[in-house]
């Protein structure tokens, strides 16, 4: 059954990972959860986290005792420095060390659709635009060392549905639309579902205006043709070999997880992906293999975690999506889909993969799964199940500076930011007060963009309806360590 605002708020900190009576699979469930858990879990939980969430008096976020928070944004109140109001519907977000200690933060915007459906669209003013009937796109915060907002500006607009993106090594932010629309289509001019690159630093944006594939003029602020164009979801890069791993929001069929490999003798640095033509590189879907060498036809199969798949790469044929979207370009069981691969993370050599899926023949009970792609060995490792049933599933993640991950969810459940440990943990770091509905029936609400400030002191988020940025400071501490593995 939903939770209630009562069971969420008196619920234990975390749970250990409890057998699920249907299937006998080691679920670990999510924060706030009404999953049965006895003595020896109560006791585990008391190793992980930061203790129990308690009531926010303002309503806004419920958070661990000695945690507090600063609203660093709403939209519709809070002004650019342009005099425009802040933009809606916060998504994907990166943090960047900005002077004197502060931090720049960059912000998508998850609007699609044409601008004049929007009451507040990414501003057109004071930064490159891709289609002026576009109303998503990018915003720059600068927060100084204090805390405190010091500026906000446009980094991109007229792009659309902007949501997760993905840091470079470089310093830069890509930021991905997640939609298909090509000119014509939804009241657009040009054709979108592309990943654009962003400079937070940049103190003056190229002109507005014109920014195309073909615009030469563009620069780092064009269309990055090469890395395919499909509904995005977010990107992760390997500083090591260069790929870029693209996952693709979708269903009907299920998503793809995708790795783009540089053109030989190709140097990433800022502005360089602009340079590219759009048939630069090499643009492969995920195959996966079992033990015994069969086919993985979808990633939700897998019900335990420590399952491990082999990898192996499927080139796109048509990366542009000329004549049909690149999910459909493949026979069955030529690659491996999954529901819907939502967040996407580079840590420990790797990349962590959030999806999320309907069990079959049951779409009320949402479940979400973290993958850990070892680039190295070539396998993608089940590292936790998360929501099973009707409480919030993940669809976003970042590592957190304090060990193991921080997750984004959303459900039938009161929206939570969790942490999972290095071991497999789960345990609740925050949770969105501001969830409509009534206590016995509450209405989804969907936390969105975790990130760490470059000095691991301030977690920020949003809280995407009514469209809030929050900065989370408090006494983090770092959770246990995972095991070594044996040899």
């Amino acid at each position: 059954m939903p939770l209630t605002r009562r069971d969420t708020a008196g619920h234990r900190a975390a749970r250990a990972a409890t057998p699920a009576t249907e299937s006998g699979v080691l679920w670990a469930p999510y924060p706030g959860g009404d999953a049965a858990a006895d003595t020896a879990g109560d006791a585990a939980a008391d190793a992980v986290g930061h203790g129990p969430l308690l009531p926010d008096p303002e309503g806004v976020l419920a958070l661990p005792a000695g945690f507090s928070y600063r609203i660093v944004t709403r939209a519709g109140a809070t002004r650019l420095d342009s005099g425009e109001p802040a933009p809606s519907h916060p998504a994907g977000t990166g943090a960047f060390a900005a002077r004197r200690g502060g931090t720049l933060l960059v912000t998508d915007h998850a609007l699609d659709g044409p601008r004049g459906d929007r009451p507040y669209p990414v501003p057109l003013d004071g930064g490159p635009v891709h289609d002026p009937a576009a109303a998503g796109g990018c915003t720059v915060v600068e927060i100084a060392a204090d805390g405190t907002p010091a500026g906000a500006r446009v980094a991109l607009a007229g792009t659309s549905a902007n949501c997760p993106g993905g840091t470079t090594p470089w310093g830069t932010w890509l930021t991905c639309e997640r939609t298909e629309d090509r000119a014509g289509r939804n009241g657009m001019t040009r054709d979108h579902g592309y990943v654009f690159e962003v400079d937070p630093a940049a103190s003056s944006p190229p002109r507005p205006g014109g920014e195309g594939p073909d615009d030469p003029a563009a620069g780092s602020h064009r269309p990055l043709a090469a890395l395919g164009r499909f509904a995005h979801g977010p990107v992760a890069v390997d500083p090591r070999r260069g790929h870029l791993y693209l996952s693709e929001d979708a269903t009907d069929p299920g998503g793809l997880f995708y790795r783009w490999a540089p053109p030989p003798g190709f140097r990433p640095g800022p502005g360089r992906l602009g340079t590219l033509p759009a048939g630069a590189g090499v643009l492969a879907a995920l195959t996966c293999c079992d033990s015994g060498g069969r086919p993985v036809a979808d990633l939700s199969r897998a019900t335990r975690p420590g399952t491990v798949y082999g990898v192996d790469w499927t080139e796109v044929p048509d990366r542009d999506a000329g004549t049909a979207p690149v999910r459909r370009q493949f026979a069955a069981g030529e690659v491996t889909r999954a529901g819907t691969p939502a967040g996407l993370w580079w840590a420990d050599g790797g990349a962590f993969l959030v999806t999320t899926y309907a069990h079959e023949g049951r779409p009320e009970r949402r479940g979400g799964q973290i993958w850990f792609h070892d680039p190295r060995r070539r396998t993608l490792t089940l590292r936790a199940l998360l929501g099973a049933g009707p409480d919030p599933v993940p669809h976003a993640v970042a590592a957190s500076p304090h060990g193991g991950l921080i997750t984004a969810g959303d459900g039938a459940g009161l929206p939570h930011l969790a942490g999972v440990a290095d071991d497999g943990r789960i345990y609740p770091v925050a949770r969105d007060d501001l969830a409509a509905g009534t206590g016995d029936a509450p209405e989804s609400g969907r936390f969105t963009g975790p990130v760490f400030s470059p000095d691991g002191r301030t977690l920020f988020a949003h809280l995407q309806e009514p469209g809030i940025t929050v900065a989370v400071t408090g006494p983090w501490r770092r959770g246990p360590r995972r095991p070594a593995p044996r040899r």
